[in-house]
């Protein structure tokens, strides 16, 4: 047997020590170049991302008139930069005039006036329908037909279905469902002698999903997207389309700071995206829709997207889970009693 010296084992481990250190100098090395690239390709992705959803864009609304209603939200006035900056001849709604001719002014100032034309602007609530077909006559006058309308802006309410009256559910639903259907009757026969025009629904994912305690924002949710979902095969042969895009919510800003997270089980299907979707990434959305023509898009994470399903193909799980997420909710508030 052989056996090594003192001075043979130092020497191994020098030069097991040099070779450890020779690797971890070229994986900090390898670290150090792969960062920067990793950062210039990201920003190249994102670079490029940018110039194709600004050319879809371009391509998908350059001279058609669209009608953008609630456009003084924070969706609303990225959908009016996008469109506008691409050619379109915007007709944005709202419910304060000073505020719609200020967006006007913002949105010329941000542009070239040689490439684009300066937005039309009438007062719209879609909960007055007493005023609708005031509103629909002028919104046709402005340039005789219409192209595109985007559906966007609702009212919001949550609270245990005891407590809400009978006014509340007729305010929600004046807003939310027959305020874009009367827009929707009002402008159809123009698109119809047309044969051409793309009506585009912004609408919650709880037009699909029914969470507890929204019981008539939900309602008023369902029942937009089941007119806009009957409209779609109506109007079809007319060489008309219908599209919904269903989110979880719009976020007013990136910055929006986020509530603190409830401890019931349906909390869950939005703690997946806190601040929600953004109004650029819901714009890109819209305008893909709009260039590819598609009939539905869900913008939410994997798990309410999962519940949409559930609550098809095993409704007494979803149902289960509903029921368990309220009883939860409700101990954790007799608990902090």
């Amino acid at each position: 047997m052989v056996l090594k010296t003192e001075t043979e084992t130092n020497v191994t481990q020098a030069e097991s020590f040099w070779l450890f250190q020779h690797i971890m100098d070229s994986v900090w090395t390898t670290t150090v170049l792969l960062v920067p690239l990793v950062v210039v390709l990201t920003a190249g992705f994102f670079y490029v991302y940018g110039l194709v959803v600004g050319l879809l864009s371009k391509t998908s609304v350059r001279n058609k008139v669209v009608v953008i209603t609630d456009a003084l939200s924070g969706l609303g006035k990225e959908c009016a930069g996008v469109f506008h900056k691409g050619g379109a001849r915007l007709i944005l709604c709202g419910k304060n005039w000073e505020k719609l001719e200020e967006l006007a002014d913002d949105l010329a100032n941000a542009s070239d006036p040689t490439v684009t034309f300066p937005p039309k602007l009438v007062l719209l609530d879609l909960g007055d329908t007493g005023s609708m077909q005031d509103a629909i006559a002028e919104i046709l006058e402005c340039y005789g037909c219409l192209d595109i309308i985007i559906f966007n802006g609702s009212m919001k309410v949550k609270a245990p279905a005891q407590c809400l009256s009978l006014q509340v559910d007729k305010l929600l639903m004046d807003n939310n469902y027959f305020g874009p259907v009367a827009l929707t009757k009002g402008v159809l026969p123009s698109m119809i002698s047309r044969r051409s025009g793309h009506l585009v629904l912004v609408n919650s994912i709880q037009g699909k999903l029914a969470v507890p305690f929204r019981t008539s924002y939900a309602a008023s949710k369902h029942a937009v997207q089941a007119f806009f979902d009957c409209l779609r095969a109506e109007v079809e042969e007319y060489g008309i389309s219908v599209s919904t895009i269903n989110h979880t919510f719009i976020s007013s800003s990136p910055s929006q700071t986020t509530a603190a997270p409830s401890k019931s089980i349906w909390s869950l299907l939005y703690l997946q995206k806190p601040l929600g979707v953004s109004p650029d990434e819901a714009t890109a959305e819209i305008v893909k829709t709009l260039n590819n023509k598609r009939r539905e898009v869900v913008i939410a994470p994997s798990l309410p997207k999962m519940a949409v399903y559930a609550r098809s193909f095993v409704p007494n799980v979803f149902f289960s889970v509903m029921a368990a997420g309220v009883n939860n909710a409700a101990a954790v508030g007799a608990t902090s009693e």
